[in-house]
Parts: C-alpha cells; structure tokens; sequence
C-alpha cells in the first residue's frame, strides 16, 4: 500500500512537472558567449570597462600603473608638490538590507571628521549600491541615510505570484530597486564619477556572468568616462546585477559583442562569488607601484555588512529551512573567506589592514527583509561606532586578538 501510494505521487509530480514544462514562459535572450570566447567579449561602443576575477589582470594593471599618471598630473595642475598622501582604499561587502550598517558608518565617519578620501572604493551586492555614493564622499551622506533608513520593501521590490516567479526568472520583480537607483544615479552624478576617475581614483563593482560561472569587475569611473546615455544606462544596470539574489530577482542581461557578433550575457549578484573583494591578490601592487617611480603608504578599510560570529539558532526539521539555514552558513564561511584571502593579499604588499562588521551585541528584531526598524536601528550602530571613534579590527577572524573584536 506504502509502495503504491509513492509510485501515485511520483507519477503525480512527474505529471505536473510536464504540464509547467508546457506552460513554460520564460524570457527569452541572446545566445550566451560561447565558452573559447567569453575573454573576447566587449560592451559595444565601451571597450575595456571590465575585466575578469580571476582572468587576465594585465588591462586592469595598465589601467592602475596609468591611474598614478593621472593622479601626478592632476596634483601638478592644482600646484601640489612634493611626496604623493596615501592611498586609501575602501570595501564594502553584500548583506542585503544589512547594509544600513555601512550607511550608518560612513556618516559616523564623516562626523568624527577623520574620513579620508578613497583612492579606490569597490563594492558588491548592497555594496555596490553604496560605493558610488561613498566614492563620490560626504555630499552624499543624506542621500545613503534616506536609502537606508527610510525605504521598505514595496521600494525594492513586486512579490511574484508563485507560479509567475517558478515559470518566469525570479520570485519578485526588481523594477522598484532600478527605479530608485535611476532617482539618483542620473547623468549629472556619471559626469561627477568622471570626473574623480580623471584624478587617478578608482571604483569597481563586481557582479557574477552567470553563463561563465565568473566573477566581473566593473570599471565604474571608465564607464562614467564615455558619459553617454548608454553608459549611464550600462553604469545603473552594473549597480542592480550586483544586488540581484539569483532567483530572488531577475538576472541583469547585458548586450555584449565579439568579433561583431551579437550575444548577451547573464550577470546576478557578485555575492554568488565573493562577498567582499579590494584588488585582484594576482596585482602585486607596492612592486607595480614602486617600478612606475611611486613609493607611498597604503591603507584598505574593510566593510563586512553581517555579523561574523556562529549566529546559532535552533533549526527546524524542515527541507526548507534546513536548506535556508545551509545556504546562509555557506555565505557566512565565504565572506570570512573572503578576508583571510584580503588580509593575506595587504600582509604580502605591506598594505594597512583595517576591519569593521555588525557586532554581535546587535540583536534587534529583523521581521522581513528592508524592515525598516532593522535598518535604523542597524544605521544607529554603524554611526554611534564611528562617530565615537571606530577601533578597527587588524586582523580578520581567527587571528591572536581578533576573539574580542566580535563583540
């Protein structure tokens, strides 16, 4: 009877697997970029504002040996002599709505008034909706506090019905968060990012080419640079994938050619590779530096939005939950990951390592994702920390000391 029963409800399944098969309405897209040629690829009319993680760092190390060219010359015409400030350089990491910490930061920052300006800011997933205003500095402070304390999930999102989002490419609709991104990021602030990457600064976002199962670093200040209609359409386009859960939200298709041929790639959240990145570990920076004729002190500041102790919890005996609860401990070992292979990257090139993340005495209520309460309370303790004086962890998680620092 048992056996029956089984065999009544695989058929069952099977059946209603074949019925959604059929039914099956799917968006459709380009063909992706075949394999031999996905390092081929180029955006129309933008060559060079990207380059592979993991791939051929050699444009991005022209592009950064050429950034100091422009930084001295930048310096000469404003009559600035002498040795070249440090470089600092900022990263801030994915955590969704937990990324009200490093809004909260920042402006904690800004009123300790020991904020440096970034040489280089990157970002990822909710990251990579901060970095341009970070990048951009203060005058952007009440622009990342309204974000980030004030919206709600109808300003991010449209819930999918069930059979919408299982046929269709995600469960929600992101057209709010695009919208919103649009409401600031317009051609006024592409000419503004221009302008700070004709100094010699840098900002990278990263996002996942899903087709090539690659992580992407966005050239954000090269894309400004061309200052077209479609590189502002291309620039807010690069801020969503990077925010975009696979699954959750629609993939980001971005048009790309090779050889003249048409394709389009698929490109989510960067978090789906690496929650936090500051430079490729393969660019030995103080060695590229010092053959172009530039000695100078260095200074990375790291920004983890999620809490970096165990987090234990109770797990219900259920597929979901233990699959959520799985998921969620995958992303929680990556990000530390993620640090120990930053923190050995600025060990090697003599580079100041600095570290923040939510403190484990944060406990506050989170009721649903963009929980407004969260976020303001989360806001709060990322600018009471930095307003008093942030003390920076010097090393990530693990290391002699750093026990404490999860506090």
């Amino acid at each position: 009877m048992r056996r029956a029963g089984l065999r009544s409800l695989g058929v069952s399944f099977a059946a209603s697997v074949l019925l959604l098969q059929g039914c099956a309405s799917a968006p459709s897209r380009l063909p992706a970029v075949p394999q031999n040629l996905s390092s081929k690829a180029e955006i129309p009319g933008m060559p060079g504002v990207r380059y592979v993680a993991g791939g051929d760092m050699s444009g991005l190390t022209r592009d950064a040996v050429d950034s100091l060219r422009k930084e001295r010359e930048w310096r000469a015409k404003q009559g600035l002599t002498g040795p070249l400030p440090p470089a600092v350089f900022l990263a801030i990491s994915g955590g969704g709505d937990n990324g009200a910490y490093s809004a909260g930061l920042l402006n904690g920052w800004t009123a300790a008034g020991t904020r440096p300006e970034f040489r280089l800011v990157t970002g990822i997933s909710t990251g990579a909706l901060i970095a341009p205003f970070a990048f951009l500095g203060i005058k952007y402070d009440a622009t990342l506090k309204e974000v980030y304390t004030t919206i709600a999930p109808k300003d991010i999102l449209i819930t999918r019905n069930m059979l919408a989002g299982v046929l269709g490419d995600a469960m929600a609709d992101n057209a709010p968060l695009l919208a919103l991104t649009r409401k600031s990021v317009n051609a006024d602030f592409l000419k503004e990012v221009a302008a700070e990457y004709a100094k010699g600064r840098f900002l990278l976002v990263g996002t996942t080419d899903l087709d090539a199962r690659r992580g992407i670093i966005w050239d954000m200040g090269k894309i400004a640079k061309y200052g077209t209609p479609e590189a502002l359409d291309l620039f807010v386009s690069v801020m969503v994938a990077s925010a975009s859960i696979p699954a959750g939200f629609p993939p980001t298709m971005i048009d790309v050619e090779v050889d003249g041929k048409r394709y389009q790639e698929m490109h989510v959240d960067g978090g789906t590779t690496a929650q936090v990145f500051v430079y490729p570990a393969s660019i030995r920076i103080s060695d590229k530096a010092a053959a172009a004729g530039v000695t100078r002190e260095r200074r990375m500041y790291v920004i983890r939005n999620a809490r970096l102790d165990p987090d234990w919890a109770q797990t219900e005996r259920s597929t979901m939950t233990i699959a959520g609860r799985a998921i969620a401990s995958l992303i929680h070992t990556q990000g530390i990951g993620d640090l120990y292979r930053i923190y050995s990257t600025a060990q090697r090139d003599n580079v100041d390592f600095n570290l923040t993340f939510i403190p484990s005495s944060f406990n506050h209520a989170h009721k649903e994702e963009f929980d407004n309460d969260y976020m303001r309370a989360l806001y709060d303790t990322g600018y009471n920390q930095a307003a008093k004086g942030l003390p920076w962890a010097k090393t990530p998680p693990g290391f002699s000391g750093s026990v404490d620092q999860l506090k």
